[in-house]
């Protein structure tokens, strides 16, 4: 029988929140430039940056649409998650050092060099709204998940979790972010090995011993015998092999230009420590999946018949069906950890483009003075957590948690590729020209909304999902990046120019001064 929160669970989650608020405080006292506090100094342990890269990686996401799909198609959302292992791994091998090189300021600022300063502005004003909307829909997938499916108030978990992460990121910057994520991250552990064994155990009462010393091993046995025919298939429904396929250029687009993660790039010790940390975060994010989600793959036995208007919230209604008084507490810490490290990551990367590319503070206007600067920083960073829980409230009333995964999907197949392919593009394609960037950027972006707003006829309703409307977008960048080297070569002084940028990423026996 499920019940509501206990005492003891509010104990634990606002105990919580005050050892984040207490990270943020204490490193508050630490950060004395503008330069600290986006992590531009180089001095993180690759160890807590891949800790960090893995937590910024993951969100409440998870446990709503990819819980949905566990108790729905079982072995699904662990297919889907394992395509990320090898695109970080091609992180650890191509992007590493070469990310680690080229960012110095924010995650964007060697665009202007390498393209134009047009294009890096508007790379710069186009991105912000993605990560905005990004994490709204994080935040909103939190709200949804806590509020609905374990009732705490959906109105104050959106609240409460986007002012504490404004708040700790706001004083103590990236290194209170990195801090928050490890202790997130041993949040977020005790509940993946916690909530398995208890299912097991509800598992094992379910079985022809009942209530007789029944023992885990006859719960996962239990398991096995009752789950539908096919449940451990990789692919299952409309989730094909091409599906999985299209997915991959996608989470590998998201893994590699994402600004916080490339943040974490850039802000470890060591091109060393850079390829490190991404073989750690690939190690994670192998082991992960198949125990996360197990606890909902196992309710499609002990509480089968769950309505499909109700499986986003399967996480929260298997953790009320199983969890002891005050685990539960301990769930929603971990589910406001995963959301959190996220935002937190992202609030802190994009007030650093905010600042260093926008507004200018990397000397480029009247802040000059260290202090000033890191007060336009913190400024920024309350600017963006505001604006997230702004439109986190505007997505809510307009379209609620419903099919979560395929709005985000859509929104990003338009945008994605048309940012991420010339980011890429930009450190390791010499023939590109400059003005090509900015070409590649809009002729994407117009392609993508082109097919969107075709796709609002039922008829053609299907190039607005990502296995149609993903590979069009990316196609079109690329070919709009070829056309615009094409009409717009560059100039001696501008190919010496790219010439001189990309050697500099590519001599791997390059001494790099370290920070």
């Amino acid at each position: 029988m499920t019940r509501g929160l206990a005492f003891q669970d509010y104990a634990v989650i606002a105990a919580f929140f005050a050892v984040m608020i207490g990270v943020g405080i204490y490193y508050s006292r630490k950060s004395n430039s503008s330069d600290q506090f986006f992590g531009n100094d180089k001095t993180v342990p690759w160890w807590l940056s891949g800790v960090s890269f893995y937590m910024n990686s993951f969100s409440a996401l998870a446990f709503v649409m990819y819980s949905a799909l566990a108790y729905k198609f079982g072995w699904v959302p662990v297919t889907v998650s394992w395509l990320s292992v090898p695109a970080v791994l091609l992180g650890a091998w191509f992007l590493a050092v070469r990310w680690r090189r080229a960012a110095k300021g924010s995650p964007i600022d060697y665009i202007a060099e390498r393209y134009t300063p047009s294009m890096f502005r508007t790379l710069a004003i186009l991105g912000l709204p993605m990560q905005l909307l990004d994490n709204a829909l994080k935040l909103l997938a939190i709200g949804t998940v806590v509020g609905v499916g374990m009732g705490f108030p959906l109105f104050w978990s959106i609240c409460i979790s986007g002012v504490i992460i404004v708040l700790y990121t706001f004083l103590g910057g990236l290194k209170a972010t990195l801090t928050c994520d490890f202790i997130q991250f041993l949040v977020i552990l005790v509940v993946i090995f916690t909530l398995p064994y208890l299912c097991l155990e509800k598992l094992a009462a379910c079985g022809p011993l009942g209530a007789t010393a029944p023992t885990v091993i006859d719960g996962f046995r239990v398991f096995l015998d009752k789950v539908p025919t096919g449940f451990f298939d990789f692919t299952n429904g409309k989730y094909t092999w091409v599906y999985m396929l299209v997915f991959f250029c996608c989470v590998g687009s998201t893994l590699s230009t994402n600004w916080s993660l490339v943040q974490r790039y850039y802000s470890t010790k060591s091109e060393k420590d850079a390829k490190k940390m991404a073989y750690l975060v690939a190690a994670l994010l192998f082991l992960g999946p198949p125990i996360f989600f197990f606890p909902a793959m196992a309710a499609r036995v002990f509480m089968p018949g769950i309505p499909e208007n109700q499986m986003n919230g399967v996480y929260a209604l298997v953790c009320r069906e199983v969890l002891p008084v005050g685990m539960i507490g301990m769930v929603i810490a971990a589910m406001f950890s995963a959301t959190m490290s996220s935002l937190a990551g992202n609030f802190n990367a994009a007030a650093a483009v905010m600042v260093n590319e926008l507004i200018g503070v990397g000397g480029r206007c009247r802040c000059r003075s260290e202090k000033s600067k890191l007060v336009v920083a913190r400024l920024a960073t309350i600017l963006v957590g505001g604006l997230v829980i702004a439109l986190t409230f505007v997505m809510q009333y307009a379209q609620g948690a419903d099919d979560l995964f395929n709005l985000s999907n859509k929104v990003f197949g338009v945008f994605l590729p048309p940012i991420a392919i010339p980011m890429l593009c930009g450190i390791f394609v010499r023939k590109f020209s400059k003005r090509s960037g900015l070409i590649g950027l809009v002729g994407g972006i117009a392609v993508g909304l082109v097919i969107f707003c075709v796709g609002a006829k039922p008829e053609l309703a299907y190039l607005r999902e990502m296995i149609w409307i993903f590979p069009a977008t990316a196609v079109a960048t690329i070919l709009f990046l070829v056309i615009g080297s094409c009409l717009f070569p560059d100039a001696a002084s501008e190919r010496e120019s790219v010439e001189s940028f990309m050697d500099k990423l590519s001599n791997c026996n390059r001494t790099i001064k370290q920070s």
